[in-house]
């Protein structure tokens, strides 16, 4: 092996020792077949990564956007992303799984899905001229305190979103978000994630709203954003622009089951082509029990499936929508917390928590500093 591949290989070794408090988006599951996603965390390292539909991005650390780049363009589909090479085809009216590796308890938020026509293929569109329509937003029920990235890491880390009946046929991207706010009590401290889906809607529908450029989605001191969840919040107001017509905030969330993969569409190449289901260990299929009581677990793939929940969205001009999630029988696994992340003995990793009333894990960070965001959560951050 060359001393260049040697080097690359180590960096992402290194990288992969610091990116586990976050997460990102592994495959999307469209009626049974599973299709490849974008992975910051390998394909940077790779000569000739996989073409695939989501679009490629520099946050090789799992990292955020922070509210204080909402008119930067990096938060329109995260940081220096370009559109990806190819396209998954999808009909008005389908759900679409979108099944993310991890995301760590304490980072409690809501789940946003937009789509943006491209005029013309999305594989070579100009980011900062899709204008964004909300097709789904779930935010936090205080009935049963369940926030929706709750629901997300209860069903294996997936999150269904339907494709509204009335979508006018055409080639769109889907920009699938959510927003921890462990310490958006105070100003910046909001924490992105949004990550972008090349897709081909099929069907009959005639509809074309209209949207939002993405650096006008959200503002620093949106009630959404700007916002504390530690003290008795009663409701939630999802940010962004209201709903279209035709798209509810949450459709019941339940893991949908790979009959086969598929891989993307390439304009001017093969179209999709689909092949046998995965051998254990490919891609998730079931869901993942619900967190412990160690605010960041490490959380091993997906078994089975988890306990029904409740979600409520609340946006402005529209009264909140509760969604029941339909049980399951399957019997949990728990995946054992890592008490003393790698990186160093007893330091916590880059963005993992490191303090806060009754936090009881590593204090010292293995790399940046620990920051207080308020009483209940520190945190590591780049001491930049």
């Amino acid at each position: 092996m060359s001393t260049f591949r040697t080097s690359m290989l180590v960096a992402a070794l290194a990288s992969a020792a610091t990116v586990s408090a976050h997460g990102h988006v592994t495959n999307v599951v469209v009626n049974g077949v599973s299709y490849q996603g974008y992975d910051p965390t390998s394909f940077p390292y790779m000569s000739s990564p996989p073409t695939v539909a989501g679009w490629t991005a520099s946050n090789t650390d799992n990292g955020f956007v922070e509210p204080n780049s909402f008119a930067d363009p990096d938060i329109i589909c995260h940081k220096t992303a370009t559109p990806g090479g190819a396209h998954i085809q999808v009909a008005a009216g389908d759900s679409i799984s979108i099944q993310w590796n991890t995301w760590p308890e304490s980072h409690k938020g809501p789940m946003i899905d937009y789509l943006a026509a491209c005029d013309g293929t999305c594989e070579s569109v100009d980011k900062t001229s899709l204008e964004f329509f909300k097709i789904d937003g779930a935010g936090y029920d205080a009935a049963t305190d369940t926030w929706a990235s709750d629901v997300l890491i209860e069903n294996g880390f997936s999150w269904l979103v339907k494709i509204p009946e009335n979508v006018a046929p055409g080639n769109y991207v889907l920009r699938h978000e959510t927003i921890a706010l462990h310490s958006a009590g105070q100003e910046n401290g909001a924490q992105n994630y949004p990550q972008c889906i090349n897709l081909q809607i099929t069907g009959s529908g005639t509809a074309k709203p209209s949207g939002v450029l993405g650096t006008e989605l959200y503002k620093p001191d949106d009630a959404g954003i700007l916002v504390n969840i530690y003290n008795g919040l009663s409701d939630y107001e999802v940010p962004g622009p209201a709903l279209i017509d035709g798209a509810v905030s949450s459709v019941a969330q339940s893991t949908s089951a790979i009959t086969s993969t598929g891989t993307a569409i390439v304009p001017g190449g093969d179209s999709g082509a689909t092949s046998a289901p995965p051998s254990a260990g490919e891609e998730p299929t079931t869901a993942a029990p619900a967190p412990t009581s160690e605010p960041e677990p490490t959380v091993e793939e997906p078994t089975t499936q988890a306990p029904s929940t409740m979600i409520t969205a609340t946006r402005p001009s529209e009264a909140p929508t509760t969604t029941a999630v339909p049980p399951t029988t399957a019997a949990p696994t728990t995946a054992a917390p890592t008490s003393a992340p790698t990186g160093g003995v007893g330091a916590q990793t880059l963005y993992g928590q490191c303090g806060g009333i009754n936090w009881t894990g590593a204090t010292a960070c293995a790399e940046g500093s620990c920051k207080s965001w308020n009483p209940y959560y520190s945190q590591c951050v780049n001491s930049a």
